[in-house]
């Protein structure tokens, strides 16, 4: 995962702005991504976000810009890198133990909902025969749970239907000053919730703030004009 620093990008996209659509000059976003390509030693597949829940296959040869919008991606391919970008929003990297797939899912809080991270889970599965248990996961650097604050549509579009009955335990009740009710939301701990009732039994993940560690990460909650970082998994 890439940080902040080592681009060419000025304020407030200092320095090593991955994301194009933000507003920063197009050809310094250029030379970020050049620059962040050649630390991978991979191809980075560059998915077209949309909060959602859709999964893509790559394999060998594709493009680097799929035309369908995704938020997930897996591949058995050496040297393809599944990719996502975020400035607050989960990354969430899969891989088989013996190495043999490797997948990787953006994980806001309404494709977490979703269920992007199940999707992601079954289509690795269906697509190698592996089993749940046979996945690990890394839980990546994201807005954290000090400073998440939500109001009443993500407690509800985690609560609705919460088959999990844990849903309440990830949201700690607070008010806002104008006397409304807020939450704030641990979304690394759903995550985790979602992918050990589908049966993943090895998780690890960062304890990082993006909103918190402003020298090291971006963060659209705390600067709403800024840039984004990539995160990419691959097999050798």
């Amino acid at each position: 995962m890439s940080l902040r620093s080592g681009g060419v990008s000025s304020a407030p996209f200092y320095s090593l702005n991955i994301g194009r659509s933000v507003g920063d000059v197009p050809e310094t976003v250029t030379e970020n991504r050049a620059r962040f390509v050649a630390a991978l030693g991979a191809v980075p597949v560059w998915m077209k976000l949309v909060h959602g829940t859709q999964v893509l296959h790559l394999k060998a040869g594709g493009p680097v810009h799929p035309d369908d919008p995704a938020d997930a991606a897996w591949t058995m391919a050496p040297r393809v890198a599944c990719t996502v970008t975020a400035a607050d929003c989960l990354p969430v990297f899969f891989a088989l133990r013996d190495g043999s797939a490797v997948g990787a899912a953006h994980a806001g809080w309404r494709g977490l909902a979703g269920g992007v991270l199940q999707a992601t889970l079954h289509a690795m599965c269906d697509g190698t025969g592996a089993a749940p248990a046979d996945v690990q996961v890394w839980l990546g650097p994201c807005i954290g749970p000090r400073q998440f604050e939500v109001g009443a549509d993500v407690l509800q579009a985690f609560s609705a239907e919460d088959r999990l009955g844990t849903a309440y335990l990830r949201f700690t009740p607070r008010q806002r000053p104008d006397g409304s009710p807020a939450w704030l939301a641990d979304l690394r701990g759903l995550a985790q919730d979602r992918l050990q009732a589908a049966g993943v039994t090895h998780i690890t993940a960062s304890t990082a703030c993006t909103v918190e560690d402003a020298s090291r990460f971006f963060s659209y909650r705390r600067d709403r004009r800024t840039g984004r970082h990539a995160a990419a998994i691959w097999r050798e």
